[in-house]
């Protein structure tokens, strides 16, 4: 435990802390019968503590890459730093306005509201500042695998982007603006927040809700590297993988698409259309996309040369 902490201590410790406080949450959720927007209230804390865990832990393992491959990085872990304090802020904003029984995002009801939503806005800011940093880091590391390099670079650039998409939530709708009662800003689109939503993510089934971009974007750091850790485990059974030139191209396939599913949800998503129920228009440009990344992937694979074994 001690060598995982050290990759970044402050990073590591808002991250194990959250991933200890999500059985509290759940916990939380049986026991209390209050809701807000009509979800159980310690479910919003519960599922941002377990973004923040898997965001703390993800980037710390990267900036120990960084590290390890720069010799120097005290510019890197200062930004580290910076967002675990801004992440463990808004943690605790989220978790005292759930303990209050109220919204934390877009809260202006009272001054105590306006406040605290204020703290967790400027912290998510540098949070995101903080993480531009450390990105721009990974891209002076020269020695990775070319298919790691395409993998961690893509995977951090969209996770920025994802991070950046929450912002469009923070400006006030036209019926907020026209009647304005304590509530600037919302992840819905088209309709007020609060009404039906998937299970447990509570993304609506009725209109546009810019948290599902958001959510798809921030966790491209996880799912690119997760995807080329498929690869290079099938690279012992799948000739063609083991050739590093295939994967590079086959992970730059799947970061292209990946970039062209995030655009495609946040253009569904302002449209004020629901995850569940595209529009002829959505369908079409997702075939598109979809047959676009196959001919990528077929071209990568059919470009590569299978190993040869020995003797031939």
């Amino acid at each position: 435990m001690g060598t995982i902490v050290a990759r970044h201590r402050p990073l590591m410790i808002v991250g194990l802390v959250c991933a200890a406080a999500v059985p509290l949450g759940v916990l939380g959720t049986l026991v209390d019968p209050r809701e807000v927007l009509g979800a159980p209230v310690w479910l919003k804390p519960t599922k941002f503590a377990v973004s923040i865990a898997i965001f703390c832990v993800t980037w710390a393992w990267l900036y120990d890459q960084l590290r390890a491959r720069r010799g120097r990085a005290r510019g890197a872990f200062l930004a580290g730093t910076v967002a675990a304090v801004a992440l463990a802020v808004e943690i605790v904003v989220i978790a005292v306005q759930a303990g209050r029984g109220t919204t934390s995002h877009f809260n202006n009801t009272s001054r105590l509201d306006a406040s605290l939503w204020t703290a967790m806005g400027v912290s998510i800011a540098f949070a995101w500042l903080a993480t531009l940093w450390i990105a721009a880091g990974l891209f002076a590391v020269r020695d990775l695998d070319p298919a790691r390099t395409v993998a961690i670079r893509a995977g951090a650039v969209l996770a920025l982007a994802g991070m950046a998409l929450g912002f469009l939530m923070t400006a006030p709708t036209p019926d907020q603006l026209a009647d304005f009662r304590g509530i600037a800003g919302a992840h819905t689109v088209g309709l007020p927040d609060g009404g039906p939503g998937l299970p447990l993510v509570g993304w609506s089934t009725l209109g546009g809700d810019l948290r599902v971009p958001h959510f798809v974007g921030m966790h491209a750091l996880q799912l690119l590297p997760l995807l080329l850790i498929v690869f290079e485990l099938a690279a012992g059974r799948v000739a063609r993988l083991a050739d590093p030139r295939v994967r590079r191209d086959l992970m730059t396939t799947a970061a292209a698409g990946y970039t062209g599913l995030l655009a495609l949800l946040t253009w569904q998503a302002l449209r004020g259309q629901p995850l569940v129920a595209p529009d002829v228009l959505t369908v079409a440009a997702a075939g598109v996309l979809t047959v676009l990344v196959v001919a990528g992937a077929v071209v990568a694979l059919r470009e590569g040369r299978p190993a040869l074994t020995p003797g031939r």
